[in-house]
């Protein structure tokens, strides 16, 4: 299972157009959620974004500090050609548990969770902890279904995400998407967990 962690596969998948779970535009939660964020200063942080429609969607939308992370250089390769107004210096060519001296108000979770080592799940909680400023939020989408053992997407149960994050965030919201796309409908939790 190791193998998925790497740069190479990441970035043969995106090259042989092997990426089924992106939807070729921003998720409607995330979209319903950035609706209605008026401070366009936030620092936001969208790792393992891929091609990261959300981070296109909210510099169109005028956020001045939408940042990117991914190990893969293609997804951000692509991002960049969609939306040159991100800026480079925006697109963190890193392992996300390798960030250091930044810090965000919010991380927006899409896709990355489920796609990393089911090993690193708890530390993913305790990095988003460490790179957010007081009060600062993740905000975004776990797969709340079985999935996969072998291979991403990794699945997993509300009641399982808890427990990794209990001491770290309270929720804000924890529940079920409403607005899920069709054949995500009913398997999708919408995230927004606050820093304690």
């Amino acid at each position: 299972m190791k193998h998925h962690l790497t740069p190479k596969y990441w970035d043969d998948r995106y090259l042989n157009d092997d990426f089924g779970w992106d939807l070729g535009q921003i998720s409607p939660p995330l979209k319903d959620y950035s609706d209605q964020l008026t401070n366009k200063d936030l620092k936001i942080l969208i790792p393992g974004a891929g091609n990261s429609y959300e981070a296109e969607y909210l510099v169109n939308k005028g956020f001045t500090n939408v940042y990117v992370c991914d190990f893969a250089e293609q997804p951000l390769k692509n991002l960049l050609q969609r939306c040159p107004n991100i800026g480079a210096n925006h697109l963190l060519l890193t392992d996300f548990f390798e960030i250091k001296d930044i810090k965000f108000d919010l991380i927006i979770e899409q896709t990355f969770f489920c796609a990393i080592n089911k090993s690193l799940r708890a530390k993913y909680f305790q990095k988003a902890y460490e790179l957010l400023n007081p009060k600062g939020k993740i905000v975004g989408l776990l797969f709340n279904d079985a999935l996969n053992e072998d291979k991403p997407p990794f699945g997993g149960t509300k009641e399982e995400y808890q427990e990794y994050f209990k001491l770290l965030f309270k929720p804000k919201v924890y529940e079920m998407a409403y607005n899920s796309i069709k054949p995500r409908a009913g398997r999708e939790l919408f995230i927004n967990l606050e820093k304690i």
